[in-house]
């Protein structure tokens, strides 16, 4: 593990994208559906217990927050979506302010898509993809919590999405996760250092 992910640090909760930090550097989105897991990756991520919250009660996610790697790299815990028991306007809102960042945030370099190995490509994970493709941006596709099916339905899986994914006409890639193993950390630690420009520093 590149020590430099050990320094992570919260920065802020952004209720709208006007409240970001300063749009400079290089930044990497998590997005996915509640209760994918993706605070967990975080937290595994930087050898971290509770840099980012974990809810039990999924969509507690209700803002953009952002985590400092180095002074001018960044982590952003996108707002959870599907799951979460509140009304249709306020899910309409969290989706409107994802939008509103993944086209006017400059600093985004990548996009994390956390899914649950168990329920891949839902109708937004799909969106995803389908803005990936419009902005020609790299996306990172993690099957969470892997740990939960046994090795050949998991890679079978991975296949599937793999297959599905593959005319997408940007950098795609897929790979297995669980943050209770420590199943592939040193395989998105790989991607992220050359997306966060690490590579010479690891």
């Amino acid at each position: 593990m590149n020590p430099v992910y050990h320094q992570a640090k919260f920065i802020n909760s952004a209720p709208h994208v006007k409240d970001a930090p300063e749009d400079i550097g290089l930044e990497v989105a998590f997005a996915g559906r509640s209760n994918a897991g993706k605070s967990s990756a975080i937290n595994t991520l930087t050898g971290q217990k509770s840099l980012a919250r974990i809810s039990k009660t999924p969509g507690r996610t209700q803002l953009l927050n952002f985590f400092s790697i180095t002074e001018t790299t960044r982590f952003v815990d996108l707002p959870g979506y599907g799951y979460a028991k509140v009304p249709l306007e306020i899910k309409k809102q969290w989706h409107r302010m994802i939008e509103t960042y993944l086209n006017n945030r400059k600093t985004l370099c990548g996009i994390v898509l956390v899914m649950d190995i168990r329920h891949p490509l839902t109708e937004f994970d799909r969106q995803m993809v389908d803005w990936c493709k419009q902005t020609r941006l790299p996306l990172h596709i993690l099957l969470t919590k892997a740990d939960k099916l046994k090795f050949g339905a998991a890679k079978n899986t991975l296949l599937a999405v793999q297959k599905e994914i593959s005319g997408a006409q940007v950098p795609v890639t897929v790979q297995l996760f669980s943050a209770l193993k420590r199943q592939g950390v040193d395989e998105i630690h790989q991607l992220l250092d050359q997306w966060l420009n690490f590579e010479s520093s690891s």
